[in-house]
This record gives structure tokens, C-alpha cells and sequence, in this order.
């Protein structure tokens, strides 16, 4: 068969299995009739919810990264997240283009996305009812090269119709999030997410200097915090050396590790009386 024929046929594979088991590997391999891709992870998102696990291809040690250390918390920062909660557009998209300006040489990237090894990921962003996304990533690791313009173009063409599938396939997804068991951990992250970015170090650091952290640990620069507040680069970065000097640190690394340390603080046992 010629490449036409072999994605009609995968194609026709992948709706008959829609609302059923196999569509998630269906549409991993129609979509691998159009371009190659060394990974592929499918995560369901709601709001400041944790991630919902819907597929993925890696082996046990690569899940480990991309997977399981990546729902304790790093999620938070990662951008196709953040593009999730702020309901972006359906659509693909690179996660260069999504990413803030600085997001390579945010502590994000340098202590744990850098850690994956990939080369480059880019993902359809899946809008569904009731603020729900699926976001459906495409990652090529270091080995292979980067997606070329005209992959990602034959990629572009199929939107509407990776975005047709997977909303008839996940049009009841939000029902997983309300009736999902969530571990103590996640409870904590789901409660807190808003307010560690808000008030990050609140008992220390002003509303503002928060503000600029929240900014920081996304990887936003210098220039675009300043224009994102309204304030001179030079008061962003007279808020950073505050923060550093409050926080008793000096670096994004050791920033970084508080605010991942914050996520993951247990709640007080209830009272006994």
C-alpha cells in the first residue's frame, strides 16, 4: 500500500475504535503514518488538578522521568499545562512556541525537563468540555533529529481530526477527575497550587515578590516579568535579589527545590478534640 492507503486504513482503524479499548494505540499509529516519533504520551488535564495518565509508550525506566517524577509536581511548570489551565486554543503546537522566553534556561528545564533527554516534543492541545484538555505529546529524543517544518505541517493538516477523535473518544473524560481516588499528596498539590504561586514563601516574601517567583520558576525573563506586572526590569530585578536574600538562597536551583519541597508538604493531622 502507498502512504495514502496506509493512513486511510489506519485511519478507518482508529474511528472504529473510538469510545472503545485500542483507541489510544489506533491513533499513536495513524498518526505514525504521517511523521515518525520516538515516545508519545497522552495526559488529561482539569484546571489545578493532577494529570490524568491516559497513555503512553515509554519503557519502565524512561516512565520513571516522564511519568511518574513528572505528577509529583514538576507538571506545574511544565507548559503544555499551563497552556491547558489557561484554556488555550485547540490546536498543535511546539513547545517552543507555548513555552515562556527564558523556559531553557529556567531551573525547570535544567533540573528536570533536560533530564528527558528529548530533542524536541510537540503536542495537540485537546479542548473538551468543562475546561478539560487532552493534550497528546510527540517526543523525539537526542538520538533522532528535531520535527522538520514539513513534518510539522503534515502533522498541522490533521488537527480538526485528531481533535474530532479525541473528543468523541473523551467527552465524559471530566467524570475521571471528580471520581478519581487522589493520594494525600495530590490533595495537597490540587488544594495548594494556586496559592503556592500567589504566596509562595508568604510569610516572608510580599505579595509581589511572590508574584515575580511564580514568574521566575516558569521561565519568564527578566524583560518579560516586567512587562507582564507593569514594573522597570531594574524593580524585577531588585525583587529577585530581595527574594534570594529572604529566602536565605543563591540560585534558581535552590529556588527551584523549595518550591517543589512546598508542593509536597503534608497537611496537619486533623484535630482530635
Amino acid at each position: 500500500m502507498n502512504e495514502q492507503e496506509l493512513w486511510n486504513a489506519a485511519l478507518s482503524e482508529t474511528i472504529l475504535k473510538v469510545g472503545g479499548d485500542g483507541f489510544e494505540q489506533a491513533l499513536v499509529e495513524t498518526l505514525q503514518c504521517l511523521v515518525s516519533f520516538d515516545f508519545v504520551v497522552m495526559f488529561g488535564y482539569r484546571g489545578d488538578e493532577p494529570p490524568i495518565v491516559l497513555h503512553d509508550s515509554f519503557s519502565s525506566r524512561t516512565r520513571d522521568i516522564h511519568v511518574t517524577k513528572y505528577v509529583e509536581g514538576p507538571y506545574l511548570l511544565d507548559p503544555f499545562f499551563q497552556a491547558a489551565r489557561a484554556l488555550t486554543e485547540s490546536g498543535l503546537y511546539r513547545l517552543k512556541d507555548i513555552a515562556p522566553d527564558r523556559f531553557y534556561q529556567s531551573e525547570y528545564y535544567r533540573s528536570y525537563y533536560r533530564k528527558t533527554d528529548l530533542a524536541e516534543e510537540i503536542g495537540f492541545l485537546v479542548s473538551l468540555p468543562e475546561s478539560t484538555y487532552i493534550v497528546i505529546s510527540l517526543m523525539r529524543m537526542k538520538r533522532s533529529s528535531v520535527f522538520s517544518g514539513k513534518e510539522f505541517r503534515r502533522l498541522k493538516s490533521v488537527e480538526s481530526i485528531v481533535q474530532a477523535l479525541s473528543s468523541r473518544h473523551w467527552k465524559k473524560l471530566v467524570n475521571n477527575f471528580s471520581q478519581s481516588e487522589i493520594t494525600p499528596d495530590q490533595a495537597v498539590i490540587k488544594k495548594r497550587v494556586d496559592e503556592v504561586f500567589r504566596t509562595f514563601g508568604e510569610s516572608i516574601l510580599t505579595p509581589r515578590e511572590s508574584e515575580v517567583v511564580g514568574l521566575i520558576l516558569r521561565g519568564y525573563s527578566s524583560e518579560a516579568i516586567a512587562v507582564a506586572l507593569g514594573i522597570a526590569k531594574g524593580t524585577v530585578k531588585t525583587f529577585r535579589r530581595s527574594v534570594y536574600a529572604k529566602l536565605r538562597i543563591s540560585s534558581q536551583s535552590e529556588l527551584f527545590s523549595m518550591f517543589i519541597s512546598a508542593l509536597q508538604v503534608k497537611p496537619p493531622a486533623p484535630d482530635a478534640g
